[in-house]
This record gives C-alpha cells, sequence and structure tokens, in this order.
C-alpha cells in the first residue's frame, strides 16, 4: 500500500510538473496583457517537434545520441520556439492591442490552427516515436517504483520554474514585467519600455511551454501535431484553478489537478466497483474546477477582477 501510494505520488508530481510549465505561460500573458493565449498548447507541441529536427538534422542518428546531443536537441528547441513566441506576438497580437479583448483571444486561435495544420502538412498527422531524454533506469524505493525518466523530468522542471521565479522577483526584468503588468500606461509614463516586457513575456512563456512538451514527448515517448490540444486545456484550467495571473497559483493549480488526475484514476474503479474507470479521469478534473470556481470563482490563489478598472490583483 505505502509503495502504491509513493508511486503514484511521484506520477502525480511529474505530471504536475509538465502542465506547471505550460500553465505559467498562460498566467504570464494573461498577467500582462490580460489576454488568453490559445495558440500556448501549440508551443507545447512545437517544443517537442523542434528537439526532434535538431536530433535528427545537426545530431544525426537518434539512438546514438549522448548527453550533449540530448542537451543541444533540449536548449535549441526551446530558445528556438521562445523566439517564435516573440514573433507570433509582434505579428498576430501587437497590432491589435487597441482593438477590444476579443480581437486577440480570436488571432490566437487563428495563430493556434495555423501551426497544428502547418505542422500536419509537413510532417504528416500520424504520431511520431519520440526518444527519451534521460537514462531508463528503474529505482525500487519503499515498495514503490521510481524511474530516472521521472527524475529527471522533476529536476528539469524545478530548476525551470526555480529560473522564472528568479527572472521575475530578483532581475531589472522581473521589475519591468511587474511594472507592466500593474498599469502599461504608468508604465510608459515612467520611461518602461513596455514591448521590451511583453518579448521578455512572450519569449519565457514559449520557452517554458516548449521544455514542457520534450519533457512530456519524452516520457510517454510519442508525439502528434494535435498533442498541445488537451494537454493545452488541463494547463490553462491548471492557471484558472490557482488563479489565472498568479504564478504561485499557476504551479499550484497544476499539482492539484495532476494529483486529482492520478488519485482518480487509481481510486475510481476501487470506489465504483468498476462502473467508472481511468477513462473518467478528465471529468473528475473539470468536476473539481467547477467545483473551486463555484466557490472561489478567482481560483484559489486569485483575487477578484474589478469590471471598472479591469485591474487584476495578483501575486505576480
Amino acid at each position: 500500500m505505502l509503495g502504491t501510494f509513493i508511486q503514484q505520488t511521484v506520477n502525480a508530481l511529474t505530471i504536475g510538473s509538465i502542465y506547471a510549465l505550460i500553465a505559467l505561460g498562460y498566467t504570464m500573458v494573461y498577467g500582462v496583457l490580460r489576454m488568453i493565449n490559445f495558440a500556448h498548447g501549440e508551443m507545447f507541441m512545437l517544443g517537442a517537434y523542434a528537439a526532434f529536427l535538431v536530433l535528427t538534422v545537426f545530431v544525426g542518428d537518434i539512438g546514438a545520441v549522448g548527453a550533449f546531443g540530448l542537451t543541444l536537441a533540449f536548449f535549441g528547441a526551446v530558445i528556438a520556439v521562445g523566439f517564435f513566441g516573440v514573433g507570433i506576438e509582434r505579428l498576430a497580437y501587437k497590432p491589435l492591442r487597441t482593438s477590444t479583448r476579443l480581437a486577440p483571444m480570436l488571432s490566437s486561435l487563428g495563430v493556434s490552427l495555423t501551426l497544428v495544420t502547418g505542422v500536419q502538412i509537413l510532417v504528416g498527422p500520424q504520431p511520431v516515436a519520440f526518444p527519451s531524454f534521460f537514462p531508463a533506469t528503474r529505482y525500487d524505493f519503499m515498495g514503490g517504483t521510481v524511474t530516472s525518466v521521472q527524475i529527471g523530468i522533476l529536476v528539469a522542471a524545478f530548476v525551470l520554474m526555480f529560473a522564472l521565479y528568479t527572472l521575475v522577483n530578483r532581475s531589472r526584468m522581473g521589475i519591468i514585467v511587474r511594472a507592466v503588468s500593474e498599469s502599461r500606461p504608468t508604465a510608459q509614463l515612467l520611461g518602461i519600455n513596455v514591448n521590451l516586457a511583453i518579448s521578455a513575456v512572450f519569449f519565457s512563456g514559449p520557452l517554458l511551454g516548449a521544455a514542457g512538451g520534450i519533457l512530456y514527448a519524452s516520457y510517454y515517448g510519442i508525439m502528434s501535431p494535435t498533442m498541445g490540444a488537451v494537454i493545452g486545456l488541463k494547463a490553462f484550467t491548471a492557471a484558472i484553478l490557482g488563479g489565472i495571473g498568479s504564478i504561485p497559483g499557476a504551479m499550484l493549480g497544476a499539482y492539484i489537478l495532476a494529483f486529482v488526475e492520478v488519485g482518480g484514476t487509481a481510486l475510481l474503479p476501487l470506489i465504483t466497483n468498476g462502473v467508472l474507470g481511468t477513462e473518467y479521469r478528465d471529468v473528475l478534473s473539470f468536476a473539481i474546477l467547477i467545483l473551486v470556481l463555484l466557490v472561489k470563482p478567482a481560483g484559489i490563489l486569485g483575487e477578484p477582477v474589478s469590471e471598472e478598472s479591469m485591474v487584476y490583483k495578483r501575486e505576480f
């Protein structure tokens, strides 16, 4: 029993870390622009495909890739997707900043469909096997089994989240981003480069999403052009659950969602005597979201939005 608990806990932490990386992108964009970037799930997908491209084109034989090649593929892919995110913001979102709030949201939906369709045309719609970025080693711990892939994902995710925390709270760029998130007009009057802050957000958000895509594809050993749809929706759900606009809230919501999913997968068949199986894990996740929003509509760590000022009070 203890071994099962440990193993399911590690499973939840692994999935939650991936959700958190993607949810942070949603919450950062909303925190600065008050915009829901529905194309963010495709940054998750592009990360896996970009890493696979680096492995096949620049590194060579995937089966013989060493630690250097995998490191090159990981950082090359996430940085490339980060710059790609900045380019998308300049082309599809920046011209719509003075429009209604609906316009950039619809633009992001168009970008999302364009990216998915483009990848399907270029490489095909079929799933592709993805190599593991970590050695496949299993460890027995108090009756449970933990793999080196899970450990690698946890370490990589926590390093990236700590780096984001340091950037936002301990750097000059973080001060600029937080100032712009509080009030863009005031930041402009103070001489702050608003475009630079927005570009930083659209670089770091897709970078984290791409990292999540690589870790996810490495964990499950497969990638597809539509992989960002469901995972992106779950990460968006996690951001809302924790309080959209709050970085700690996005991480908290991601881990809560992951524990609900994993716990539901393990317990539903036992509780219902097999009537409800693991296929209901998504239903359980979204039911928890509805319940939380009924009790606290702004999310767990979020605060209500003022309709008059449209200023979202948050811990950014």
